[in-house]
């Protein structure tokens, strides 16, 4: 029997989380994306099985509110604080690899074969990532 949970979910901004996804960017040359445009939570009490998760802002919602493409990177408190250094990098890593290119709002989905493979994506950047820290 599973045990009901009635807390109610809490997002808090994470200053930690955005400082560290800079660096990632950074030492990633991943010149395309517009750091100042992704902001970053920690939440509590979430239901999800993530350890995070990226939230896109359609066209639609631009063009109704008038403002510019951004993304938000959610991590899960209870999952994601529990990992490692290196495996919450990974985590921001995957989380970063959903933002296109054309940095428009929308969302890469998880293709599995083929040159665009996303998860190739992220295992090439993890790697090039983990070379840069010699962790590799």
């Amino acid at each position: 029997m599973r045990k009901k949970r009635n807390a109610k979910v809490e997002w808090g901004r994470a200053p930690d989380i955005k400082k560290r996804l800079e660096i990632l960017v950074n030492e990633l040359n991943l010149e395309w994306l517009k750091k100042s445009r992704i902001y970053c939570f920690r939440s509590k009490n979430s239901k999800t099985n993530a350890s995070a998760r990226i939230w896109g802002f359609p066209r639609i919602w631009q063009e109704a509110l008038g403002e510019k493409p951004a993304y938000v990177i959610e991590v899960i408190s209870e999952k994601f604080d529990k990992l490692g250094f290196a495996e919450q990098d990974k985590v921001l890593i995957h989380e970063i690899v959903h933002i296109p290119k054309n940095f428009s709002g929308s969302l890469v989905p998880h293709i599995r074969r083929g040159k665009r493979s996303f998860h190739n994506k992220v295992d090439i950047l993890v790697a090039q990532y983990l070379k840069k820290k010699k962790l590799f």
